[in-house]
């Protein structure tokens, strides 16, 4: 396969004489190519073969044991100058990264073959999508990208003459954590990574191009890439309307994606539209609309079940990679929080025996599975509309105690950045150890924000600015507990509920109470039809205890001075605004 483009043609030489591979490959996204790099994984033991009468073209990937998740301490961004990188990055800069990473990479590919994967991140000939092309000497990132993104010929083709593309170079190394390097270079649209086979460090269209590197784009290019799940609520009368919504870890946004309403809503439907990363930009009727840039789901697998995700669990049944859980003699998949009962003999993650009564778990916490988006029962038929679908509402949330409502919206666009800079959630024992640690993850971006994270929310202020018809910006908590430490809601499929209140809001349809946090729903406004919830509970999941936001005031003071001298003067002036109203 060739390429129009002269300067991928001479990247692409260039990177051949450093990492000296014996053979490069430029990949077509062919089914042919797909069934022989499967057939050479299974050779060389990268891959294992799963019963294909149970789960029909599925494959099982064990990672090194050193390698099973993102490395944040190894992930640089790497501009010229260390305060543009902001004070929540790490920072090097790119002439010693490219020496210093580049040494790493020089003969790396020595006895293996450099596989070339152009790529489309963003529906194909969408005015939202780019291009880029990722080289690696990994087949299991090769078939991983070619499930998460539009990979081979598509891409060339799109790409033609042009030299704008993402530049991104991946090799295994000798998967030394000393070793381990993930650098961005936004100012190059470039990235390389070393050392890391797993998905996150290696599959370079998904955190490091469609997150890193594309909120850097976005900032030059007047549009947003952002952390966050779209899904469409279609009534009964037949309307669709879409809300995108950010998460921290372990805040159920894979489930939210996939939501199934619950059966007392009758008529209503939850489309998926991505379940990970959004693209927005400002439409020509003033709204703003989104895509998910992505092709596939690489989604996290214990606790995942048939009552906690049903349509993830569908969407998993064929055409699959399963990376580091257990496998059963029959060829199987299991992991803890399966559906099915454990099985009585397995092979763990790390390839050892391993029964229920071994003290280790037998799927990694963080196990994956990657799978095709268009498998998803849910997924909605404009998934891959080139101009996207048009954003109604925002959601933020966390995992928050006692702090935080069920719901609120926010007074502001402004007011809305300012809850979306400041969203925290709370650890898990299962997480460090202790429970209840406060962390903040302003929009669930912190580890993904490509440039100083001051400049990020002066961003969002000005698509604001910029936008005549922006969403309602909203704050959710599905886990608020009791003083038993119980928690009140409900969750998963009622969630809906939560959802419908929201687009009421934005319909114009619902009035809100003022609290000094935000507007708070009446409870005659939450349907709660066929839901067992006690009215003491409902005024309990509504309420605001002035006490512990006033605590919490202390808490985003000192996260938004750590932003320091670029953080925007209006959101020193919203945490005024809210200490005005905690305190009157």
């Amino acid at each position: 396969m060739t390429t129009k483009s002269k300067a991928l043609r001479e990247w692409v030489e260039e990177m051949a004489k450093l990492c000296k591979p014996d053979l490069v490959y430029w990949c077509d996204g062919s089914e042919v190519e797909r069934q022989t790099l499967v057939d050479q994984a299974l050779k060389t033991g990268e891959l294992e073969l799963l019963n294909q009468s149970k789960l029909p073209g599925c494959v099982y990937h064990r990672s090194n044991a050193n390698d099973v998740a993102r490395v944040e301490q190894c992930t640089f961004i790497c501009t010229d100058k260390k305060e543009d990188a902001g004070p929540t990055n790490n920072w090097m800069a790119p002439a010693d990264a490219y020496k210093k990473v580049g040494a790493i990479f020089d003969g790396s590919m020595r006895g293996r073959t450099m596989y070339v994967v152009p790529f489309i991140m963003g529906p194909a000939k969408s005015p939202f999508s780019k291009v880029g092309v990722e080289i690696t000497d990994s087949i299991y990132v090769v078939l991983n990208m070619r499930t998460m993104t539009r990979m081979g010929k598509i891409a060339l083709d799109q790409l033609g003459e042009s030299d704008n593309f993402t530049k991104g170079l991946h090799g295994k190394a000798d998967l030394n954590p000393e070793r381990r390097f993930i650098c961005h270079f936004p100012q190059d649209n470039a990235i390389w990574s070393v050392g890391s086979g797993y998905g996150g460090n290696a599959l370079l269209g998904k955190k490091c191009l469609s997150l890193r590197i594309a909120s850097y784009l976005g900032r030059q290019e007047d549009w947003m890439a952002e952390h966050m799940l779209i899904l469409g609520i279609e009534n009964p009368q037949g309307k669709t309307s879409y809300v995108a919504a950010a998460f921290p870890s372990a805040c159920g946004k894979t489930n939210l994606a996939m939501l199934i309403p619950p059966k007392e809503l009758k008529g209503y439907k939850v489309w998926t539209v991505g379940d990970d990363i959004a693209w927005l930009r400002k439409g020509t009727d003033g709204r703003l609309w989104a895509v998910n840039p992505e092709a596939g789901f690489f989604g996290v697998l214990p606790g995942t079940s048939h009552k906690t995700n049903p349509n993830a669990m569908l969407t998993m049944q064929k055409n699959t990679i399963y990376t580091n859980v257990v496998k059963t003699t029959d060829g199987n998949v299991w992991w803890e929080g399966h559906s099915d009962p454990a099985p009585h003999k397995a092979t763990d993650w790390l390839g050892r025996e391993w029964t229920p009564s071994s003290k280790e778990k037998g799927a990694h916490a963080n196990s994956r599975f990657t799978a095709p988006a268009s498998q998803c029962p849910s997924i909605s038929p404009n998934w891959e509309s080139p101009e996207g679908v048009p954003i109604s509402a925002i959601i933020f949330g966390g995992r928050r105690a006692r702090v935080a409502p069920l719901v609120y919206e926010s007074f502001s666009w402004q007011h809305g950045v300012y809850m979306g800079a400041t969203m925290a959630s709370e650890t898990t024992a299962a997480a460090i150890g202790q429970t209840g640690v406060v962390r903040r993850d302003p929009m669930a971006m912190l580890p993904f924000i490509g440039y100083n994270a001051g400049d990020y929310f002066a961003h969002w202020l000005h698509m604001g600015k910029i936008t005549p018809k922006p969403p309602r910006i909203f704050n959710v908590n599905w886990f608020r507990t009791n003083a038993n430490g119980e928690f009140m809601w409900p969750g998963y499929g009622d969630n809906m509920r939560v959802l419908l209140w929201i687009l009421g809001r934005c319909d114009g349809k619902v009035e809100a109470q003022e609290s000094p946090i935000g507007h708070i729903p009446f409870e005659k406004d939450l349907d709660l039809t066929g839901l067992n919830l006690k009215h003491e509970t409902l005024k309990e999941l509504l309420s605001i205890d002035r006490a512990s936001w006033r605590e919490e005031l202390s808490g985003q003071k000192e996260f938004l001075d750590k932003i320091g001298p670029r953080l925007p003067s209006e959101l020193h002036q919203e945490w005024q605004n809210l200490t005005h109203r905690l305190f009157s």
